[in-house]
């Protein structure tokens, strides 16, 4: 594991964005596409952006990016609660990737049907093999969740299915989650995590004592990859170690 620290917010963008140029091109050098899985939420935004921004864009060989989602509130497109909309909004319209080559979750049908469509576009883009995405960037809740991967649910304990929906009570809906065996065997995770409020559950989570029931960010673990944290000072602050 490998804990980046930056001032603050637009740093851990900064990192973030040129995380993914760098995996971008290595990828693509090596075996001629790269695949990533986004992250909803507020705190990737900025780096969608900067990726979009063409001092940044340019050095990204969008021909052979594909791009996919690591979850997703089933809701419409045009809801803003849809991270498919952030995501393309902020960053992907803007940017010369074959249209083609953008895989969001899809959101129609029952939620148990949309998380088995999405599996089965997994399994046939990588082949039937483990779904080895080049990066995954995650988010980290105040109560510990990542992904969609919510305390005291189901999924947590999911072993098979590289897909699954969960039912999140406080925001009376669905949504539609990569499981933690598919997102560990990616070559890199970043999670990215800004804000004195997150101060107390990053403590928890890399340093505090194992249990993923309580705080699911403790499932990911990648098999054969690598782990890095990219948080700022505020929500640095509480870790005991310097890493």
């Amino acid at each position: 594991m490998t804990i980046q620290t930056c001032a603050d917010l637009e740093g851990v963008s900064r990192a973030a964005a040129a995380l993914f140029v760098t995996k971008a091109r290595e990828a693509v050098a090596d075996r001629g596409v790269f695949t990533v899985a986004l992250s909803g939420g507020h705190t990737p935004l900025r780096t969608y952006q900067l990726l979009a921004d063409p001092d940044v864009s340019e050095q990204v060989p969008w021909e052979q990016v594909h791009v996919f989602w690591g979850d997703e509130r089933f809701v419409p497109t045009s809801d803003p609660r849809s991270n498919q909309r952030l995501a393309r909004r902020a960053w992907l319209d803007h940017v010369p990737i074959p249209p083609s080559q953008i895989h969001p979750i899809p959101c129609t049908g029952t939620p148990r049907e949309a998380a088995g469509r999405y599996e089965a576009l997994l399994r046939t883009f990588f082949s039937g093999d483990p779904p080895r995405f080049d990066l995954v960037y995650l988010g980290l809740g105040e109560n510990g969740h990542t992904a969609s991967l919510f305390p005291e649910t189901p999924v947590l304990t999911e072993q098979r299915r590289w897909v699954a929906e969960v039912y999140v009570p406080e925001e009376k809906l669905f949504r539609i989650t990569l499981t933690a065996p598919c997102l560990n065997q990616a070559a890199v995770i970043a999670f990215l995590v800004s804000g004195v409020e997150k101060a107390d559950i990053v403590r928890e989570v890399i340093e505090g004592p194992r249990d993923p029931q309580r705080l699911p960010a403790q499932l990911i673990q990648p098999i054969d990859g690598e782990l890095i944290w990219l948080i700022d000072q505020a929500a640095a602050a509480k870790l005991c170690r310097r890493w």
